[in-house]
């Protein structure tokens, strides 16, 4: 596959670059950076993350897609997150999950759910929205909150590993035999090009698996669990994840598509909640969907 020759140019790598920075940065040495950012006084902490701004502009101005309420509003969502978290954290230092720290979730939640950014961006670069609201929600909740138990660490182990593939074993049957019995899923007669899956998985783990399992499990089971419980906190992420898939692949809602994943989060938070680490959730919800790709329509 060709790559667009728009899309090479330097300044929208720079930009690509840019926003996966505070992603690798948090994920391999956490504890450095983060007391690098709280050793700043309190109200350059809270306007520092302004900067989550800066790959817009430089992936929008050469494609002639800027425009100034957009870049405002990229600067400006993550220093609102900031100042809320920063709230959160001075009156709730027991980490019992604020209100607040809801808000800010579900603020987060629907610009992406509901695509209210999608259209600052050509369809090539669209990703790079989910980007910049997961950098915002990393330095809100890890920086400015510090909170803890949300386990995103980059560093994989083998314990990610056996635990990710087993919640895919236990949740594949399930998924395939439902997904079938529905009409939802449907056999491709070949897989095309094979040798892309690793590349394929590459990409769904860290563009579409690991800022999702950051935001649902990391963040929101992880709240939730301090006013529910475990098996409640981990029911009720799956069912609001679930309900985040009904506007997938239709135009009204789609039940299949949200009964699927809801039964998917299962599987993820149990993931997740073995160790406490995204990375395991995000290996099972990355195996999930790049199998499902490629063996079904």
């Amino acid at each position: 596959m060709q790559v667009p020759p728009e899309l090479t140019h330097w300044t929208i790598i720079v930009a690509a670059i840019l926003a996966l920075a505070p992603v690798v940065g948090l994920g391999f040495c956490s504890a450095a950076l983060m007391g690098r950012i709280r050793a700043l006084p309190n109200a350059l902490q809270i306007v520092f993350p302004a900067i989550i701004a800066v790959p817009y502009l430089l992936a929008a101005i050469p494609l002639g897609w800027f425009r100034w309420e957009w870049f405002a509003l990229y600067a400006l969502l993550p220093v609102v997150a900031a100042a809320a978290l920063s709230v959160v954290a001075r009156f709730d230092p027991e980490q019992s999950g604020h209100w607040l720290e809801f808000v800010v979730l579900l603020a987060l939640g629907l610009a992406v759910d509901l695509r209210w950014f999608e259209s600052a961006w050509p369809r090539r670069i669209v990703f790079m929205n989910k980007l910049l609201l997961l950098d915002a929600g990393l330095y809100g909740f890890q920086c400015v909150r510090g909170l803890t138990g949300v386990g995103f660490d980059l560093r994989l182990r083998w314990s990610d590993w056996k635990i990710g593939l087993r919640e895919w074993i236990f949740y594949t049957p399930i998924a395939v035999g439902l997904g079938l019995a529905l009409r939802f899923l449907h056999w491709h007669e070949r897989v095309d090009r094979p040798q892309l899956l690793p590349l394929a998985w590459l990409f769904t783990f860290f563009f579409i698996a690991l800022p999702e399992e950051i935001y649902f499990r990391g963040w929101m089971q992880n709240l939730l669990e301090r006013r529910l419980g475990r098996t409640a906190s981990l029911l009720v992420t799956a069912v609001i994840f679930g309900l985040s898939h009904f506007n997938k692949r239709a135009a009204i809602f789609n039940w299949r598509y949200v009964l699927l994943a809801a039964i998917a989060g299962v599987f993820y938070g149990r993931a997740w909640r073995a160790e406490r680490r995204t990375s395991a959730s995000a290996i099972t919800h990355a195996t999930v969907d790049t199998l499902w790709g490629a063996l079904f329509r």
